[in-house]
């Protein structure tokens, strides 16, 4: 049922298309007439030559005179995509010149028409000759005519083949993000997952056996959620918060009393959009080289904020402080990922920052355009 609206939607753009193209070939031919004949309307009455404006044959005339010109414009432009210029294919040239001499013919002769119609009374000679003898004089405009048509042609082919080149790259490049995404959490997911299930297996060594099986519900609950998402980029901050929770859960297990846990973030803020999956291995750089090194554990804050269109996350432990060498010792593929889907996704419109906080502990924050369109 799908592709068939896609290709509904196709045919209906395309004839849309077609409509738009002769309303611009009807209107552009239209006003070239009306400027030639209201030109030559003006010249005759500044000449002292009274005529009304509306029943001038002279005036009809040339208001219609480049109706062969706008009906065979669509055709010209087929023609010319058909046949392009290329400087060694003779036979091209020949082509092109000789819808040119019909062209020319066909608008002489239209033009001795209307002339004979219009004003039958006044003498003329043969229809034939007066049509070679438009073809004589006019046989210059008729190539300029015939050139500007092509030209005009070639000009909006181009700009449509760009159009659908940015398109195809637009897609491409979306698609490689997508695939780069992809590949980027399967790596954080293993990796969270290998941790977990070691702090499992420490448990049951410890012989805390319901600590470990309540422990392994909650990381069940965990696959569960990262398989529902795992087509989705990006989700509502809230979900992400509940998602964290739901670790955060297993880390108190596993560290009882010896972790304390803040989460400040105003619940307006619960609809915005975030990456999935991003505070979590955050969150676990945190407890792996801050709580975890200390005997009495401590605190992790994570907390959100939003000022001038900017959503600022923040995940604040107040473990050892980072050393000076900090910068060229990364602290993990947990990290490091998350700084790479940041890029991915936005650009260069996202901040990632680690740094010491005062008096003590170690803050980790990620800006991102502040956006709730989920």
């Amino acid at each position: 049922m799908g592709p068939s609206v896609k290709i509904s939607d196709m045919n209906s753009a395309q004839t849309n298309l077609r409509n738009s193209r002769w309303v611009w070939i009807a209107g552009i031919w239209l006003g070239l007439g009306f400027f030639s004949a209201t030109g030559n309307y003006i010249f005759m009455r500044v000449n002292g030559m009274k005529l009304a404006w509306t029943r001038s044959e002279t005036f009809i005339g040339l208001l219609f005179i480049w109706l062969p010109w706008a009906l065979a414009t669509p055709f010209l432009l087929d023609f010319g995509r058909k046949y392009s210029f290329q400087l060694r294919e003779f036979s091209t040239w020949f082509k092109h010149l000789a819808a040119y001499a019909l062209m020319s013919l066909v608008s002489a002769a239209w033009f001795s028409g209307l002339d004979k119609v219009l004003t039958p009374l006044s003498v003329k000679q043969s229809f034939l000759t007066d049509t070679l003898d438009t073809v004589k004089m006019q046989w210059f405009n008729d190539l300029i005519l015939y050139s500007s048509v092509l030209l005009v042609g070639y000009m909006l082919d181009y700009k449509e083949r760009l159009a659908r080149q940015q398109t195809e790259a637009m897609r491409l490049s979306e698609q490689l993000s997508k695939a780069q995404l992809s590949a980027l959490r399967q790596q954080i997911e293993p990796h969270f997952l290998f941790n977990t299930l070691n702090a499992i297996v420490g448990l049951v060594r410890e012989g805390r056996n319901d600590a470990a099986v309540s422990m392994i519900v909650v990381l069940s609950e965990l696959m569960l959620r990262v398989l529902k998402d795992s087509d989705r980029q990006e989700v509502s901050l809230g979900e992400e918060l509940e998602f964290l929770q739901k670790y955060l859960h297993i880390q108190k297990v596993r560290f009882a009393e010896r972790l304390q846990l803040q989460i400040i973030v105003p619940e307006e803020l619960f609809m915005a959009s975030v990456p999935t999956f991003v505070l979590q291995p955050i969150v676990e750089n945190a407890i792996k080289h801050g709580i975890a090194k200390r005997a009495q554990g401590g605190l992790i804050r994570v907390s959100a904020a939003r000022s001038n269109g900017v959503l600022t996350l923040s995940v604040y432990n107040d473990g050892p402080q980072l050393p000076p060498d900090s910068d060229r010792n990364p602290s993990g593929i947990g990290i490091a990922n998350t700084r790479t889907r940041l890029r991915t996704l936005y650009g260069n419109t996202f901040v990632m920052s680690m740094q010491n906080q005062e008096p003590g502990g170690v803050g980790v924050s990620v800006s991102i355009p502040f956006s709730s369109g989920l």
